[in-house]
């Protein structure tokens, strides 16, 4: 398949909806108990087409949107491009969708952007799967691959010179293990999906937006902390982005989570390693 049908493939996947005056696109496969699954950036909910399928199997509800800014979601100049304001907007997203209890995955900085639903509303969460992202978000410093972002002029430049060619080779550098699993011809979607009409400025103002207080990370880890429900790490333990041992393990120490799997993987884990997080979604929710 070609790109552009890769994406029509998407597009045709799901649906269109509006939360707090902001048109979304959300996939949803699978009937029984749902599973919220936030994505962060470059990416969305494209991230888990290949999981939603997988939670499916095991008799789950997959529920993946996008957020404002990126994907097929709309760009408004005027928007907070935040973690609380993304957070305010996904947390609305939930109740247009129906979703009234459920199951809550995070990745990327839709980690900090999930725990900000979740910390609205504590008791609608049943379980939460973290995924490789930032919880001690104090002082947070971008990777490398990132930080030109981070001012405006240079940024515009970077995103420039980011194509379908150059893209790919970041992502199997950063973000993905298994190249087999994901074909250039995929992972080029993902850059038709952030630049679309705007050309990426709606990206820009979101990775220009990063809220790296010591107030968030208090919210953060409390939040987690005081859920009484399952909660699990699954890390991609060759991320060369959120290292292991300098993002996962101090996360678990500060939040008083045990449970960790490990998986062969780089940081956009749900392309290669989609059937293993699906199965440790569903055995937690089993357990």
């Amino acid at each position: 398949m070609t790109p552009e049908q890769h994406l029509d493939a998407h597009r045709d996947a799901g649906r269109f909806f509006e939360a707090d005056e902001v048109r979304s696109f959300v996939r949803e496969e699978g009937s029984g108990k749902p599973v919220v699954c936030m994505h962060g950036v470059p990416s969305s909910c494209y991230l888990y087409r290949k999981v939603l399928p997988e939670l499916a199997r095991h008799g789950l509800r997959g529920v993946a949107f996008d957020l404002p800014g990126l994907g097929l979601a709309d760009r408004p100049t005027d928007f907070a491009y935040t973690y609380s304001g993304l957070g305010r907007w996904a947390t609305a997203a939930v109740d247009v969708l129906g979703l009234d209890r459920f199951h809550l995955v995070i990745h990327d900085i839709g980690g900090p952007v999930g725990l900000e639903v979740a910390a609205a509303m504590p008791e609608r969460i049943l379980s939460l799967t973290i995924l490789n992202t930032i919880v001690r978000v104090d002082g947070f410093r971008k990777p490398w691959v990132m930080r030109p972002f981070e001012k405006p002029s240079l940024g515009r430049l970077y995103l420039a010179t980011i194509n379908r060619f150059t893209f790919a080779r970041l992502m199997y550098l950063q973000g993905v293990n298994d190249k087999s699993k994901a074909p250039p011809d995929e992972l080029a979607v993902y850059v038709d999906l952030l630049k679309r009409e705007d050309g990426g400025a709606a990206f820009l103002k979101i990775m220009r937006g990063f809220e790296t207080t010591a107030e968030k990370e208090r919210l953060y880890v409390d939040t987690i902390r005081k859920l009484s429900v399952p909660i699990q790490f699954i890390w991609g333990v060759g991320d060369p982005a959120l290292p292991l041992q300098s993002f996962c393990l101090p996360a678990m120490e500060a939040t008083g989570v045990s449970t960790l799997h490990q998986l062969p993987a780089k940081h956009f884990l749900q392309e290669d390693q989609a059937p293993a997080i699906a199965q440790h979604i569903a055995d937690l929710i089993a357990g």
